[in-house]
């Protein structure tokens, strides 16, 4: 299996930035290329919010303002 990933080295290890779908302590051969700034495009909000695997209700997007602030949604009244 052969993968692109862009990732971020923190002084000590690479940081993927995207979900890599791979056991823990699976050994991987890497080919480091340097990415200048000007290449780097900005995570778009979805790809960010699919990266951090939130768990929910289902319910979730209806009824955001009672699981936010606690029941009571005050444009309601």
């Amino acid at each position: 299996m052969s993968q692109i990933l862009e990732a971020t080295f923190d002084g000590t290890v690479f940081r993927p930035t995207e979900t890599v779908e791979l056991q823990p302590n699976t050994r991987v051969q890497l080919v480091v290329t340097v990415k200048s700034v000007t290449e780097e495009q900005p995570t778009s909000f979805l790809r960010t919010a699919r990266a951090l695997q939130l768990q929910g209700p289902p319910d979730w997007s209806e009824r955001l303002d009672d699981y936010l602030y606690g029941g009571v949604n005050l444009d309601d009244k």
